[in-house]
């Protein structure tokens, strides 16, 4: 029997700055209710989903605490959950968490019943700590996050969802093979993430536009989905948030890195596949058969290495031995 889960990816227009929670959750509970009626079972929606992406600006110590959520769900953001329990349909969503006075870039997959499946906080944080001088936009989320605690656990699906195994990554993490092969090396069928990336370069610059941001992001998707043989669901906050252009891009991929379905626009869309969980089986059983083929023992500076090392020098330059 086919193990087919039919998922939608709810790509979101700008939040800006001045809306109400209310107002933004309103529309949420708007693109799952489009998702279930076009028969999704679970549905992604983006990275800091209920906020503005406040790492842009530099705020004030007493002001940063009001885009995190002390625990989710919570009053504020429950009747998603319920209209999704009600629904029957599960979701990924990325938030600001507020935990014991610690913040992270999190997000949680919560299944069918509206009971949260799993956690995950982002591990690879872009940007840095200073603002810098004379920049009207910054990228500071290692100023307000700490680097996620977690690890990559991948976790179980429910029944009712063919019983994939699941991954999460948050936005800057896509970029990052490790992170996608922790990964697969659990088995992972279906990885879900949400972003709000740019559409120029957040670390100041003219050499990134939106065009080749919007590329790149696509391409780790389909890089890392096919490499490590599962579907994967990309999904943005994206268009002028507070005078600032985040990329749209959202995808669903499934295991051989072909895009089956992306939104066209920069505002709220859903887009929909039915996703085939066994066609994970055809790269995990050849072409990457951990197995059969991986060789961990050459790896070790992966592990062990942050910066990059050039390899030594010849004692004789190329030069001289083409002169000799």
């Amino acid at each position: 029997m086919p193990r087919i889960l039919r998922i939608a990816a709810a790509q979101m227009g700008p939040n800006q700055r001045a809306d109400e929670r209310s107002t933004i959750l309103a529309r949420m509970i708007a693109l799952l209710d489009r998702a279930a009626d076009d028969g999704a079972q679970l549905v992604v929606f983006p990275e800091l989903a209920f906020t503005t992406f406040f790492p842009r600006w530099l705020l004030q110590p007493e002001d940063v605490d009001g885009y995190f959520e002390p625990a989710m769900p919570n009053p504020a953001v429950q009747a998603l959950f319920d209209r999704a329990a009600e629904r029957r349909i599960g979701f990924y969503v990325g938030y600001g968490e507020l935990a014991d006075g610690r913040h992270f870039n999190t997000s949680v997959t919560v299944g069918p019943d509206g009971g949260v499946l799993g956690k995950y906080r982002k591990v690879h944080l872009p940007g840095s700590v200073e603002p810098r001088p004379g920049d009207r936009f910054q990228q500071l989320e290692k100023r307000y996050f700490e680097y996620g605690d977690l690890g990559f656990p991948a976790f179980w699906g429910p029944k009712a969802w063919h019983e994939p195994v699941l991954g999460m990554l948050v936005c800057n993490d896509r970029r990052w093979p490790e992170a996608w092969r922790c990964y697969g090396l659990q088995g992972v069928e279906l990885m879900l993430m949400g972003y709000n990336s740019a559409a120029y370069d957040p670390n100041g610059g003219t050499a990134e536009n939106e065009a080749i941001r919007t590329f790149h992001s696509t391409l780790a998707v389909q890089a890392n989905a096919y490499m490590n043989a599962c579907w994967a669901v990309s999904v943005a906050k994206a268009g002028n948030e507070d005078g600032s252009g985040l990329i749209g891009g959202s995808c669903i991929v499934d295991p051989n890195g072909t895009v089956v379905a992306q939104a066209t626009t920069l505002g709220d869309e859903v887009v929909v596949a039915d996703c085939d969980l066994d066609a994970c089986r055809q790269g995990k059983e050849k072409m990457f058969n951990f197995a059969a083929h991986r060789r961990p023992q050459y790896y070790g500076a992966i592990i062990d290495q942050v910066g990059a090392t050039p390899p030594p020098k010849p004692a004789v330059s190329t030069e001289e031995r083409r002169s000799a």
